[in-house]
């Protein structure tokens, strides 16, 4: 695989770090500005819908530049976000420089998918954004562990000062290692809104918000459910977030190779797999064992999602992907932040802690049934396809044809 494809997960790993890192600070975020933990909650939320809003504006505003050009500017606005929420005086500032952190994520990986798909040949692109949402992943085993353990010693803004750092050196691994022929411009803006009318983006994007958000709306809250259900000590929380680390690497990778054979069967495979996790949750929270099998294969599954979710985005809209493909990065993280925000919900509704669960279940109980939705619409419009270019727009299906004719 191209060298270039390590710029775009070194990139990836330092948003991946700041994205996740908030389930293990969450206890000491709200203790820190004195709020409930739901409340410390929308430092998740409020991130997501950054990255909701900022994926499609900052794709848009960049159509003028070259991707490569459009990736050294949004690393430097992750790193101003990061500063940003480490040096906040209040709560309120603390989620401003988050929503400026988030503003970068959607357009990174959208675009950064589209150069690590070109950098590669057709039957190998599924793995190559795999491989690039490796440094997103390995984030979890490495960056929030790391994190966490530093925000446990020397409080959670040292946590975002290292973040930064990480900003900075995948600003410099993009511009020494991304190289120029790989540069291309977006196509026009309204070439790129023009493939929304194709339903099959929106119904993959709908797969998106609803399949993976399932799985922040138990990772949200994770700390807190391992304290204060399972009985772990918050110590603990550093290696259980490496576990559920571990199960993303070994998912995404697993599913990129999977998903360039047969990436729908990926897919139903997968969403399934995260479904029975989040319900089996409910239950296995109450076992310390039973608990830590679970988040890795909450992982295992939630990441395995994630190459045939943003791949179809990809292939249904071909002629002018960019827009399509961080507006999938913004659907990932609207799913986020709808899940987190109805787990804070049923928390504060009394229902406990393992209640989220439920809700990541539900959730990806409707991605699945919406897939296979798509997959049939998809599968009946290619068979009208057939009859037209067979017969003629005049020839109906069952209709007989004389003798001859044939």
């Amino acid at each position: 695989m191209p060298l270039a494809l390590l710029a775009l997960a070194i990139g990836a790993f330092g948003i991946g770090t700041t994205e996740f890192a908030v389930m293990g600070l969450l206890p000491d975020m709200a203790a820190g500005f004195g709020v409930s933990i739901p409340l410390a909650g929308y430092a998740t939320t409020v991130y997501a819908l950054g990255v909701v809003i900022g994926a499609p504006l900052m794709t848009a505003l960049g159509t003028r530049f070259t991707r490569k050009q459009m990736l050294t500017l949004l690393m430097g606005l992750f790193i101003v976000g990061n500063l940003l929420t480490g040096l906040a005086p209040n709560f309120w500032i603390m989620l401003v420089g988050r929503i400026v952190a988030a503003f970068t994520h959607g357009a990174f990986f959208g675009i950064g998918a589209l150069v690590a798909a070109d950098l590669v040949a057709p039957q190998k692109r599924a793995t190559a954004i795999s491989l690039m949402f490796s440094g997103l992943t390995i984030a979890n085993v490495v960056g929030v562990p790391v994190g966490t353990m530093l925000s446990q010693q020397s409080g959670w803004r040292t946590t975002f000062y290292a973040i930064t750092a990480l900003g900075v050196i995948g600003l410099l691994g993009i511009v020494k290692l991304i190289p120029a022929h790989q540069a291309k411009a977006a196509s026009p803006i309204g070439k790129e809104l023009a493939v929304f009318r194709n339903p099959q983006v929106g119904l993959a994007m709908l797969m998106t918000i609803l399949g993976f958000g399932g799985v922040f709306a138990a990772v949200t809250y994770l700390a807190s459910m391992m304290t204060e259900v399972t009985g772990f000590a918050p110590s603990s929380v550093i290696w259980l977030t490496a576990i559920f680390g571990l199960g993303m690497v070994g998912g995404n990778l697993v599913s990129g190779r999977f998903t360039d054979r047969a990436m729908m069967p990926m897919l139903y495979v997968s969403l399934t797999g995260l479904a029975l996790s989040l319900a089996a949750f409910n239950f296995t929270a109450h076992n310390k064992i039973a608990a830590t099998v679970t988040i890795a294969l909450i992982g295992i599954f939630g990441f395995a999602t994630v190459p045939p979710l943003q791949k179809r985005v990809m292939d249904q809209a071909a002629a002018a992907p960019t827009l399509a493909s961080a507006g999938n990065i913004a659907a990932f993280n609207f799913g986020n932040a709808l899940a987190a925000w109805l787990g804070g919900l049923v928390i504060s509704a009394g229902l406990g802690y393992t209640a989220p669960n439920w809700v990541g279940a539900l959730m990806t109980v409707a991605a699945l049934g919406v897939a296979i939705f798509a997959s049939l619409l998809e599968r009946r419009q290619s068979d009208r396809s057939q009859v037209v270019t067979a017969g003629g727009p005049g020839l109906v299906a069952d209709e007989p044809v004389a003798a001859g004719q044939r």
